[in-house]
């Protein structure tokens, strides 16, 4: 069995890994929005490659938490405290998988595709940044006021997303020969919102953390 002191350092230990995975998945989504605008192949490759530390270090949350389980044979807050941990891993993984594809976008698009892209993909980026943020400090604080704010950014996600989807619909009816381009762009709009997603469930593993029953932040 660990003991008491040694449990509560693993657990910090744990805790620790998410706040720098969040911070790493805000850089991957930021690169990969820059490279998307810029066209940038070379970088879209390298943002590909990175993803495989952010994979390394979901990798290792879950293992340290899952042997604590097994060896604490951990109940009530300590129980739900690391089953927090292992859904806010899965869903900051998630993210970076989303930024990933944004960058696997800007390679299906190649460098001279002759597009704009949206000015909505960048705007949707900007508040899926403070979505995590604040997913995180709500975390690190337990703060369900602050969890509970992540609704309201997600909606404005999911509004910007739907009006550029309906432009660019209305685009590929003008412009049909670039009809390849234009879905590319709309994927990685798509990509962005799912990160909205994913901030807004771990607000909701923040509630029950605190709660200790789940609820649903998009009712």
């Amino acid at each position: 069995m660990v003991g008491r002191e040694n449990f509560e350092d693993k657990l910090k230990q744990v805790e620790s890994l998410i706040v720098r995975f969040a911070k790493m998945t805000q850089t991957q989504l930021t690169d990969a929005v820059e490279v998307l605008y810029q066209s940038d192949v070379d970088r879209a490759l390298a943002v590909i490659e990175k993803d495989k530390e952010l994979d390394k270090l979901d990798f290792e949350i879950n293992e340290t938490a899952i042997l604590l389980i097994a060896r604490q044979q951990p109940v009530a807050t300590d129980l739900r405290r690391l089953v927090v941990a292992l859904r806010i891993s899965s869903d900051l993984e998630r993210m970076a998988d989303n930024a990933k594809n944004i960058a696997k976008s800007t390679i299906h698009l190649g460098k001279d595709h002759g597009i704009k892209i949206h000015d909505s993909v960048k705007e949707m980026k900007e508040i899926a940044i403070k979505m995590i943020d604040i997913s995180i400090i709500a975390y690190e604080n337990e703060d369900i006021t602050l969890a509970r704010k992540l609704s309201e950014m997600d909606d404005v996600i999911d509004n910007m997303y739907s009006t550029m989807l309906r432009e660019l619909l209305e685009e590929t009816a003008t412009n049909p020969q670039k009809i390849q381009h234009i879905m590319q762009m709309a994927f990685s709009g798509r990509y962005v919102e799912r990160i909205g997603d994913h901030a807004t469930n771990i607000g909701e593993d923040v509630m029950y953390l605190v709660k200790g029953e789940s609820a649903d932040l998009n009712e």
